[in-house]
């Protein structure tokens, strides 16, 4: 029994460093925060463990944690919206918001691409059109989430100067519809999780880059034969390298 012989017309796939540390770092430390926030949270709105101990206090716990995990989320999302304007090609805010009619054309094929009127995914190797839209308006329901929470903070901290710094959300509307909104908001940050989850899995099973491996490790795998426009040659750009599919 003979080994096959390797494909002659085998392109080379190009080793290309996508994902920067801040972003990586920033991505995990939002995604554990989450977890945090969404079990701390849920329980200062609905306790589902009560303590029989006077010496327990749960709630306190829980909210420390909350307010805590919150501060995290913040930094971390300040981090991405910074890195938005120093980081790679990649990494930048011209990812999200599509400026360009390319990126408008591939909005439009990967949206038709997920109806299932399109067999392949659009070639990119940072986040095509449809999911930079998509996380746009999740960054947008985070800074709200933000906002309110700072909001409910200063409510409870009771102090006139953090009221009058982070409290204003409170002056426009009545408490409870402020809390209302921080609660709900939670949900949709699952769902779309849940939809994050599935459209990495399938991208990466279909376009066989590495998509899932990349988010730890920063790097993608892209075919020799892509466009110029979409990889620049290793020689002029750091973090590429040519290597066998």
């Amino acid at each position: 029994m003979t080994s096959s012989a390797p494909l002659k017309n085998e392109a080379p796939s190009v080793r290309v460093y996508v994902w920067e540390w801040p972003v990586r770092t920033a991505h995990w430390v939002i995604a554990l925060s989450l977890i945090v926030l969404t079990v701390t949270g849920y329980y200062i709105y609905r306790p589902f463990v009560i303590s029989t101990d006077r010496a327990g206090y749960v709630m306190a716990t829980m909210r420390f944690t909350h307010v805590v995990a919150g501060f995290v989320f913040l930094i971390a999302f300040l981090l991405r919206i910074y890195w938005m304007f120093v980081g790679s090609r990649w990494a930048r805010w011209n990812q999200f918001v599509p400026t360009r009619r390319s990126r408008w054309t591939d909005l439009i094929q990967t949206a038709k691409y997920y109806s299932f009127l399109r067999w392949r995914p659009t070639p990119n190797i940072g986040h095509n059109a449809l999911a930079g839209a998509a996380y746009t308006v999740v960054y947008v329901l985070a800074l709200i989430e933000i906002l309110t929470g700072l909001a409910l903070f200063s409510h409870v901290l009771g102090s006139r100067f953090w009221a009058a710094v982070r409290g204003w959300p409170v002056r426009l509307l009545d408490i409870q519809y402020v809390r209302e909104i921080h609660f709900l908001i939670m949900f949709t940050f699952w769902m779309f999780f849940l939809h994050h989850l599935y459209s990495a899995m399938l991208v990466s099973k279909e376009e066989k880059t590495g998509v899932m491996e990349s988010i730890f490790s920063g790097y993608k795998f892209i075919p020799g034969e892509k466009p110029v426009e979409q990889v620049t040659p290793a020689s002029s750009t750091p973090g590429l390298t040519s290597s066998k599919a």
